[in-house]
């Protein structure tokens, strides 16, 4: 697995021009803020509908993500924890297929 130093730094993605300028990086901040509001909201509102409401959450959490660093550590703590959860599958299936192929040779 990865280690937590392996990863990207923490920080803002935002390119140099837009971080040279305060006042310019500080609006570029409030409009990722809001843009990232405007889709988590858009998933939330589809996790009772048929739909990938959970995928849209994760998308506006990139999305904020690419400006905050308490949003980089919240996507790499889920994505973690996707990594050992599709680990677990993985090794539950090999068992499973592991007992039915000795149920088998009985």
């Amino acid at each position: 697995m990865y280690a937590e130093s392996d990863e990207k730094p923490l920080g803002s993605r935002a390119p140099r021009f837009i971080k040279a300028s305060r006042p310019l990086h500080l609006s570029w901040r409030v409009v990722i803020f809001v843009l990232g509001l405007a889709v988590v909201a858009g998933g939330v509102v589809l996790l009772p509908l048929p739909g990938p409401g959970w995928l849209i959450i994760f998308a506006g959490i990139g999305l904020w993500a690419t400006e905050f660093p308490w949003a980089q550590r919240v996507l790499r703590w889920t994505k973690r924890q996707v990594r050992e959860w599709t680990h677990w599958l993985k090794v539950k299936r090999l068992e499973r297929r592991e007992r039915k192929a000795q149920l088998q040779r009985r």
